[in-house]
């Protein structure tokens, strides 16, 4: 009886242990090689999570929970960079609260270098998180890129 149940056991590690090196190893999506779900303006997106995250969440996430590719046009606000040494470019008007933070990768950093704030571009990413305000600390979050590169 107990070599059975060790064998249960042992199918099921490594069953685990599959599926874990499985996921680990899955191709990470090409994004700027995928073509662009929809081509959407700084503010009308945050807007679009503000008036109804769960909708939001809906619309810009598929059915296994994987952000799709957007093109986001906008007027840089900010440039900065992260603790990754990732570019990060806010995307945001001036009347606005909150707006898109687009964080590059490492391959695509040095688009950032020719940028000024003012500038109106488009950049193609993938969303991670939506724009939140929260009355009571009066504290906002900005819609959250990554995987950013800019569309000439």
């Amino acid at each position: 009886m107990k070599s059975k149940l060790f064998k249960i056991i042992g199918v099921l590690a490594l069953l685990a242990v599959g599926y874990g090196a499985y996921m680990w190893f899955m191709p990470h999506q090409n994004v700027q090689g995928t073509k662009a779900f929809k081509t959407i303006d700084a503010t009308a997106l945050v807007n679009e999570f503000l008036t109804d995250k769960d909708k939001a969440n809906n619309i810009y996430l598929d059915t296994e929970g994987e952000s799709k590719v957007l093109i986001i046009t906008g007027t840089i606000a900010d440039i900065s960079e992260d603790q990754l040494n990732q570019k990060v470019v806010l995307l945001k008007n001036t009347s606005d609260k909150m707006g898109v933070s687009c964080t590059f990768t490492v391959d695509t950093n040095a688009q950032v270098d020719k940028l000024n704030v003012g500038d109106a571009i488009k950049i193609k990413g993938v969303i991670r998180s939506g724009a939140e305000y929260d009355e009571d600390l009066d504290l906002t979050e900005n819609v959250i890129v990554e995987k950013s590169a800019l569309i000439e």
